[in-house]
């Protein structure tokens, strides 16, 4: 492998001699995203970066997502925060595209507190522009899985979809209107509770008692709530040095993903824009994570996946178990034409190739990298369920390196073997890996510099 290959180094918000220090490219935003169906190891990604970055802001989801980070052999285990609130010196904020189900964010709060995490009251901002999930937001969702019965989506059952439905159909609740006036707040709490006994006549919603619990939550997340679109502008002419964390992944995208078997958020680089208030101009790196196999929760297509030992094995090394919903992921070969899709889609800058240490023990390692339907060639990725259900794939076989590779810390370490594996992805993406995981610590990154 070529030298050269690894020489290039990250820019997020400046030059190449830290990942977060400005120059010339005027305080660009980084991002990072997901580019495959989720679980790729965002979460360490971002804990990362957050070390350089003065803030760190999710866009978009809830707490469906599941990121996790190990600093100093705890496990953190993030769904509505931002990974970056584990580092002191970075602010983090709940973007204004974010559903938040207040519950959930105090419970994780507290377990995450009782884990070791301090001070995260001095530097959480929450938009008062993000929509509340509901109780019986979750309750819905759940009976709208029932009712598809063979037919479900798979989903977490937070909540999610149907709280991002009451935004689109403008029946939602923000964070605003709850920290506004208070019995405004109710009557559209119990507008909504009707709508949906209407649709559920077996939803059950103790409309007073809820009242009650969130005029409590109400006075306690009051501190942390602002305009978060006003501060990050002022932050950004400021100087300050700002990090994106999406959640989801691109092929869960609403648009983009392999619809229905999506999430119900913009998981690509547009719910960056909308789901912060900034403009794609201030957006510099696009940091696209990738995991050196693939894995999916839930039903949908997967065209590489593995039903055999190889899969099992994949499974059993990549402890591939969700953060969530507990659920075993389902898992199968590297497949690099969902990654060249979802790099056209979000404009990928590098790429982050994590858990190449799964692969330590394999022989042979094959590597999706065309699809054929009826025989032929298609240079597109399909959107229909039913063709992507039909295509068959185009392997690679490239040899496997058979030793661990978790201690590595510089790319020299790496076994050529390992090396030639990412430079196929290099030459096959026409982008540059800029990191590579080879274990679950924070300290388990290895850095193209």
């Amino acid at each position: 492998m070529a030298s050269t290959t690894f020489s290039k180094q990250i820019t997020i918000n400046g030059d190449a001699s830290s990942p977060c220090t400005n120059s010339n490219m005027q305080n660009k935003v980084a991002v990072v995203l997901g580019g495959q169906w989720g679980d790729e190891g965002k979460g360490k990604v971002v804990d990362l970066l957050a070390v350089h970055c003065d803030i760190v802001c999710r866009c978009q989801g809830g707490n469906n997502a599941g990121h996790t980070v190990v600093v100093d052999g705890q496990e953190y285990d993030f769904h509505l925060l931002p990974s970056g609130i584990i580092n002191k010196s970075c602010t983090s904020v709940i973007g204004n595209g974010v559903v938040i189900h207040l519950p959930g964010l105090f419970e994780e709060l507290k377990k995450n507190e009782n884990k070791g995490m301090r001070g995260w009251e001095d530097r959480l901002i929450i938009s008062d522009r993000a929509h509340l999930v509901l109780d019986m937001h979750q309750q819905v969702d759940g009976l709208q899985e029932a009712e598809k019965g063979k037919n479900s989506l798979g989903t977490t059952k937070k909540g999610i979809g149907p709280t991002y439905s009451s935004k689109a159909t403008r029946n939602g609740l923000r964070i605003g209107d709850l920290l506004g006036d208070f019995d405004i707040f109710g009557e559209k709490f119990r507008t909504l509770a009707a709508t949906y006994k209407r649709m559920f006549p077996s939803l059950e919603v103790d409309i007073e008692s809820e009242l009650i619990r969130y005029k409590e939550y109400a006075e306690r997340i009051r501190p942390m709530v602002r305009d978060t679109v006003s501060y990050l502008h002022k932050a950004l002419a400021e100087g300050r040095k700002v990090l994106v964390e999406g959640a989801n992944a691109a092929m869960l995208d609403i648009d983009f993903g392999t619809y229905p078997y999506v999430t119900s958020s913009n998981c690509s680089i547009g719910g960056v824009c909308t789901g912060l208030g900034l403009p794609p101009k201030v957006i510099g790196e696009v940091i696209g994570v990738v995991k050196a196999y693939t894995t999916r929760v839930g039903d949908g297509p997967f065209p590489t996946e593995l039903h055999d030992e190889t899969g099992k094995l994949l499974q059993e090394r990549g402890h591939e178990v969700g953060v969530t919903t507990r659920r075993v992921r389902r898992c199968g070969w590297l497949d690099l034409v969902v990654v060249r899709y979802t790099a056209t889609v979000n404009g990928y800058t590098s790429i982050c190739l994590t858990k190449l240490d799964i692969l330590d023990t394999m022989k042979e390692i094959k590597v999706g990298v065309a699809y054929k339907l009826n025989g032929k060639k298609i240079d597109y990725f399909p959107s229909s369920m039913a063709e992507l259900s039909k295509v068959e794939v185009e392997y690679v076989t490239l040899p496997g390196w058979q030793c661990n590779i978790e201690d590595c810390r510089s790319l020299d370490k790496l076994p050529e073997l390992a090396k030639n594996y990412v430079k196929a992805i290099e030459d096959y993406l026409d982008l540059p890996v800029k990191f590579i995981g080879v274990g679950p610590g924070r300290d388990s990154i290895v850095s193209a510099h």
